[in-house]
């Protein structure tokens, strides 16, 4: 399981939480990855992965754009479906319906594309620029109603 921080605009993530002994003692059994965009911390479980990021929560408000949850590569966790997961409301499983491409160009989240039940991240490539990443995420029914679907 992995996090994935999104930075906000003209945030250094990875040195901002390197800098802060607070934080260094709460990732001080991790090693996370430099990201142009945030930072990666690889994780034992969705419940490690969730008490990391409350443990963070204080750099995670101030510093943080986007948290998502990686359980499988290239599949990433809204916060909302993370917690329902693992709560046991939902058990997320493959074609989920409720999905949207983030859109990260450089060291920032530029865009949200709420993507059509069926179609694949490809379909959406005349909406990128050469050299985006494009992370899907799954989300919650209630997500995809309030952001636009």
């Amino acid at each position: 399981m992995n996090v994935l921080l999104i930075q906000s605009e003209g945030v250094d993530l990875y040195t901002t939480l390197l800098a802060s002994e607070t934080s260094r003692r709460a990732l001080r059994f991790y090693r996370p990855d430099r990201l142009s965009y945030g930072i990666r911390i690889r994780t034992a479980s969705l419940g490690s992965a969730l008490a990391l990021v409350s443990e963070l929560r204080w750099y995670i408000q101030r510093y943080v754009r986007e948290v998502l949850f990686e359980p499988d590569e290239g599949i990433f966790y809204s916060s909302a479906l993370a917690r329902q997961v693992y709560e046991r409301d939902v058990r997320p499983v493959s074609p989920w319906s409720h999905r949207c491409l983030y859109r990260v160009a450089g060291d920032r989240l530029i865009d949200l594309i709420w993507m059509e039940e069926g179609t694949r991240p490809e379909s959406y490539t005349d909406r990128t620029e050469p050299g985006d990443t494009l992370l899907e995420v799954w989300c919650t029914a209630e997500e995809s109603h309030t952001k636009g679907s």
